[in-house]
């Protein structure tokens, strides 16, 4: 838990957000935890090459 936190603050912007309202707010850590499980699903598929 405390790695994908950490990732989803540092990595992926979790705490850039710095609008007003709640529906903008919503909408960012929305795709925030979008991009983060889509990252998390390459990282466990057996098939994906690894990073060089």
């Amino acid at each position: 838990i405390e790695h994908d936190y950490r990732e989803l603050k540092h990595a992926l912007g979790l705490d850039h957000f710095e609008g007003r309202s709640y529906t903008g707010w919503h909408r960012h850590v929305t795709l925030t935890v979008l991009a983060q499980a889509f990252c998390t699903l390459l990282r466990l598929d057996p098939k994906a090459d690894a990073p060089a």
